[in-house]
């Protein structure tokens, strides 16, 4: 608890005593420091996303031999004999992309500046742990679906990184399902929808909540948010596998309403932070 103690207080005499000149200098970027840092360098995150994927890994044969068994809400008819397959998001749970937060940080920019140079490197690394988790999947032909929120036209830059790490992409159907393709929203349902028309799907990888349930339910209040992780406790640890991300995400945006326009100015998203400790 002490290191805890230590951890908070940095930032809340940062915020106080920068509160007012944040708007002209890089200050807002550093304010994510202590994320980054915790998932570049800490060993507990590399030991959450080794024991996340090994989980997953230890439940795969299970899954296979229980026929009824599916990480799909809402596939309820006719699939126990389809062939089974694996639904991963990209960025944060196959991808590492902290190096774009380092840079960010220390140009003073925010998202989505950098972003696509970003990308166009295909220089991500793996997160740890999903290397061996894939490779075993892939083993026991499991289809293997990466469904991400990049955005289409980052398709090549996409599939030539994951390619590169070593990871399972079967070229024989369209794997890399991608926000405006196809006119898809950044809501996954749509295409986890089209994945149940031809596969059991027995596990769910990814590092926000709407990677499991559609944005509907997920885009509420920070307490129905938490609710819903009671809602679906069945599911947990055996289909669905929740890895940590503490520089971005829904967590953040319900902080500002779902509504970053709303708070304009640096100040006033601090003020809604602050407002969130109470």
């Amino acid at each position: 608890m002490k290191s805890l103690r230590h951890i908070f207080l940095i930032p809340i005499i940062f915020l106080s005593t920068n509160i007012y000149c944040i708007e002209s200098d890089n200050a807002f970027q550093q304010q994510s420091m202590l994320a980054v840092l915790y998932l570049r360098t800490s060993a507990e995150y590399k030991a959450n996303a080794t024991q996340t994927y090994a989980s997953a890994k230890r439940h795969i044969d299970t899954a296979l031999m229980e026929k009824s068994w599916t990480a799909l809400l809402n596939q309820k008819e006719e699939y126990e004999d389809l062939p089974p397959a694996i639904i991963l998001d990209i960025d944060e749970a196959v991808l590492d992309n902290s190096e774009h937060q380092v840079r960010s940080i220390k140009n003073g920019t925010s998202y989505p500046t950098g972003w696509k140079e970003w990308v166009s490197e295909e220089s991500a690394k793996p997160l740890p742990g999903v290397v061996d988790y894939l490779s075993y999947a892939d083993s026991k032909k499991i289809k293997i679906f990466y469904v991400t929120n990049r955005t289409h036209d980052l398709e090549e830059y996409t599939k030539n990184n994951i390619k590169a790490i070593g990871l399972p992409f079967d070229d024989d159907i369209d794997v890399l399902l991608m926000k405006n393709e196809k006119g898809w929203s950044s809501d996954k349902t749509s295409r986890r929808n089209l994945i149940k028309k031809d596969y059991r799907v027995i596990q769910i990888i990814g590092d926000q909540l709407d990677d499991f349930i559609p944005s509907e339910e997920t885009e509420v209040s920070i307490n129905e948010r938490k609710a819903l992780i009671d809602t679906y406790a069945d599911m947990w640890g055996e289909k669905w596998f929740m890895l940590i991300n503490p520089m971005y995400g829904q967590w953040e945006e319900v902080l500002y309403e779902y509504c970053w326009e709303c708070y304009p100015k640096q100040s006033d998203k601090i003020k809604q932070r602050l407002k969130a400790l109470e």
